[in-house]
């Protein structure tokens, strides 16, 4: 699937079709806003990688479930540089 395909399935739910959180779902799990230039600055591709690999765990609790093992690494990859065009 192509990225945008990927980030609708997969992301948008949470992570609004913008990369704002600006969902239900994004603001009760309390998603930063990707349209911010300090969010971004202070967000690692190689971290942003993992998580969407492996998920976002907060304890015993999920943030954000693991995607590696319906996503390639190279989708994966794919959605970074896609977070990274959110930037404002």
């Amino acid at each position: 699937a192509d990225v945008k395909e990927n980030w609708d399935k997969h992301c948008a739910k949470c992570h609004a079709a913008d990369g704002t959180g600006k969902t239900k779902m994004g603001e009760k799990a309390g998603v930063k806003d990707y349209t911010s230039a300090d969010v971004q600055g202070k967000m690692k591709d190689d971290e942003m990688f993992k998580a969407t690999k492996e998920g976002v765990k907060e304890g015993d609790k999920t943030k954000m479930k693991a995607f590696g093992d319906v996503l390639s690494d190279d989708e994966i990859k794919a959605l970074v540089k896609h977070i990274r065009s959110f930037k404002k």
